[in-house]
């Protein structure tokens, strides 16, 4: 399942970069098209719950975690070992995040336009030039790419627990999980239409390609090559038959 959700994730961004590209935009149209972000009126909004894409992300993944995870276990110890992928989790985000804003900060320049003409040397940060009226422009490799990505194809992960689950409907806490699994069914499904806007609107090819990429190294390095060993957080408790990788981190 896990590289399925990867293929998906993959066919879906180069599908609309090729939908982009068959429409002929103009760069006009691409920075500011007529049903972008930028458009609508609570554009800013919009921008700023997506910037705190994985604060949402954390914060529905780590009830749903812990409930559907003791359920099944009834192991606190395995439980709080299962959270700690929210702080592996964070630990991308942060650092990822500052790779790319040191490598927009070592490979850009100050500029009097956004056109890019009048180089002004005297300011050598990003911060400096925006406070001095500047437009700064360097590699800027797409956060939300990444973030999207590395968000949704975690909650994925994390839901595929979803089968095992086995709860009585008059109980609260069937209607305590059914709840969050809705929550992120609907998060993820903004993820994915934000991803898509990101595709279609905003960077040029290469800063998305290279910010998917970060978002997918995240998820495979972790779900797919960490997780399954004995010395990791470990992967959503399966029953053996079907998942024969938990074996290498149940007790």
């Amino acid at each position: 399942s896990s590289w399925v959700g990867g293929c998906i994730w993959i066919f879906f961004g180069v599908t609309t970069q090729l939908i982009r590209r068959r429409t002929d935009l103009s760069p006009d149209m691409v920075s500011s098209p007529p049903c972008s972000l930028s458009s609508l009126p609570l554009s800013s909004s919009v921008r700023y719950f997506v910037k705190m894409a994985w604060a949402w992300t954390f914060c529905l993944l780590l009830p749903f975690i812990a409930l559907t995870n003791y359920h099944l276990t009834g192991k606190a110890g395995l439980v709080l070992r299962r959270l700690s992928t929210l702080l592996v989790g964070t630990a991308i985000w942060y650092i990822c995040t500052s790779i790319f804003s040191n490598i927009e900060h070592y490979t850009g320049s100050c500029y009097q336009s956004p056109a890019l003409e009048g180089v002004r040397k005297e300011h050598q940060s990003k911060q400096q030039c925006h406070q001095e009226g500047g437009f700064w422009h360097g590699f800027d490799i797409s956060g939300h790419s990444f973030l999207l990505t590395f968000c949704a194809l975690m909650i994925v992960e994390e839901m595929s627990v979803l089968h095992e689950v086995k709860t009585d409907r008059s109980h609260c806490l069937h209607t305590a999980i059914t709840t969050l699994v809705v929550a992120l069914g609907i998060l993820t499904f903004i993820w994915v239409l934000m991803f898509l806007c990101t595709a279609v609107y905003f960077h040029n090819l290469s800063q998305k390609v290279f910010g998917t990429l970060f978002g997918l190294l995240g998820w495979y390095g972790t779900y797919g090559f960490w997780y399954p060993k004995a010395f990791s957080p470990g992967l959503p408790p399966q029953s053996c038959s079907l998942n024969l990788k938990q074996d290498s981190y149940k007790k």
